[in-house]
């Protein structure tokens, strides 16, 4: 049968549009088979540093034929053999002979499976961290730029007081730091699984090692330094717990779910064309709407984040039915949910970052929409200023009512202009001037402390974040 060639197989959108080459990379076959063959290495040096018999030319072979993986070979082993480790094994000792008889001694399969994972996710979620430090940096100078500039806020989606749109940057940055300090607990609290053997005692190196319990407690030491690891997972069955795959993919699972309330909110603020992502000169909103400007790069990130949140039921399930010492129905599910949940999170955060970085802010827009419902909000102000001049506070207030629920009318039943201020105006029980009420239209004097907000946080808590990891490289450009 003739091959069909790439154009015929589905390929995966993650690797093929979203994800960067450097997060596919670390989920690749040249690094999972490569880490393989680091670990059988690791292994055979530890085990001669603690005394066993195994030649120079051995690790000499090894050291030499670490990347020379004809993965073709070990297909055909693995069709042969009905086992992937046991292929590898085999082909790593095709090509490292004076190795062969060494390769993978006194361990289980998990030990190369397992390890390699760990070393993966400990290196993804270093490539995450450093994600989500660069979005934190575009996002605190958008923050910076805007710290002042007041906008309409809102709850429940309903017109609220008025904010600054750089105070509600800060919001979107404080969700990415509580994600990057829950990312940095978890790569401080990695550990390897080690040389456990096959169902977590060690037996067989306690048996190669002629029963020294302190050189086969040595031995895990020594292969996790070897591998960048100073801890170990003191108990294990043939796996490392699983729980620890669900604790990662939920810490992705924040992630994903802040920068998707970034952006439905850059959604709903690109709606009313106050600030929208950015949008290049050729292109195109729509196929059969040419004026169209949809905020598809948000529309990506939340859709990306919708399947790495979702993919986190996946370990939660593999977690709750492990049997015993170990079950095998984790593995099929792990090779797939694991790799997309750090590849998804890896392109949301890519689309974040270039989002972040090309912000369009529309002032006019803001102010009109803002000063539509300024008169409103003003009203507190006006009847203290009035009250103070003499005026009847509850009277007064019951006067503003009645103007309010006039205006309002006006302009949902009739679409016209708010004109609660020229009916204050018009009312000589409040006993101001036009000049008087106008001066409590300034929209800064309604935003509180928004700016003086933004000033401490960046300090205080975005500053050292930045210069403890630098600020990142800049904004990446979209590969679709």
């Amino acid at each position: 049968m003739t091959d069909p060639g790439p154009m015929d197989r589905y390929s995966n959108p993650l690797t093929e549009r979203y994800a960067s080459a450097e997060m596919s990379r670390i989920f690749s076959p040249a690094v999972k088979f490569g880490t393989w063959r680091r670990l059988w290495l690791a292994l055979a040096e530890s085990q001669r540093e603690l005394g066993l018999n195994i030649d120079d030319a051995a690790l000499d072979e090894m050291r030499e034929r670490l990347d020379t993986i004809d993965l073709d070979r070990a297909a055909e082993l693995e069709r042969e053999l009905r086992h992937d480790v046991m292929a590898h094994v085999h082909h790593f000792g095709e090509v490292a002979p004076a190795a062969r008889a060494i390769i993978h001694l006194g361990a289980t399969s998990n030990f190369v499976t397992d390890n390699t994972e760990l070393i993966q996710q400990r290196d993804a979620l270093t490539l995450v961290r450093d994600r989500i430090v660069a979005v934190v940096g575009a996002l605190a100078g958008f923050a910076r730029e805007h710290r002042a500039l007041p906008c309409l806020g809102y709850t429940h989606f309903q017109p609220a007081q008025p904010t600054t749109v750089g105070k509600r940057a800060t919001l979107w940055i404080q969700d990415l730091l509580l994600d990057l300090e829950e990312v940095e607990h978890r790569l401080a609290t990695l550990r390897f699984r080690g040389t456990r053997g096959t169902t977590g005692t060690e037996a067989s190196f306690l048996q190669l090692f002629d029963g020294d319990h302190g050189k086969v407690e040595e031995l895990g030491r020594l292969v996790a330094r070897r591998m960048g690891f100073e801890r170990l997972y003191p108990v294990t069955g043939q796996t490392y717990p699983r729980k620890v795959d669900y604790a990662i993919l939920s810490s992705l699972a924040g992630v994903a779910a802040s920068a998707s309330k970034f952006s439905h909110d850059l959604r709903l603020l690109a709606h009313m064309r106050e600030v929208e992502e950015p949008f290049e000169r050729k292109q195109i909103g729509s196929s059969a709407m040419p004026y169209k400007r949809n905020p598809m790069r948000s529309e990506r990130i939340g859709a990306l984040a919708r399947h790495v949140i979702a993919l986190t039921i996946d370990p939660a399930f593999t977690a709750a039915t492990q049997w015993l010492e170990r079950s095998l129905d984790d593995s099929a599910n792990r090779r797939i949910a694991i790799p997309e949940a750090f590849l998804a999170t890896d392109a949301l955060l890519l689309i974040q970052h270039n989002v972040a970085d090309g912000l369009i802010v529309r002032p006019a827009m803001i102010r009109r929409r803002l000063l539509e419902e300024l008169p409103f909000m003003a009203t507190e102000s006006i009847l203290m200023a009035a009250a103070r001049r003499g005026g009847d506070r509850q009277e007064l207030h019951e006067r503003i009512r009645t103007h309010s629920v006039a205006a309002g009318e006006r302009i949902k039943g009739e679409g016209a202009e708010n004109d609660l201020i020229e009916r204050i105006a018009a009312d000589d029980a409040f006993g101001l001037s036009r000049a008087e009420i106008d001066e409590t239209m300034d929209p800064s004097r309604h935003v509180g402390r928004a700016p003086q907000q933004v000033d401490a946080f960046l300090a205080e808590w975005v500053d050292p974040v930045l210069e403890r990891y630098g600020r990142g490289a800049e904004a990446p450009e979209l590969r679709v």
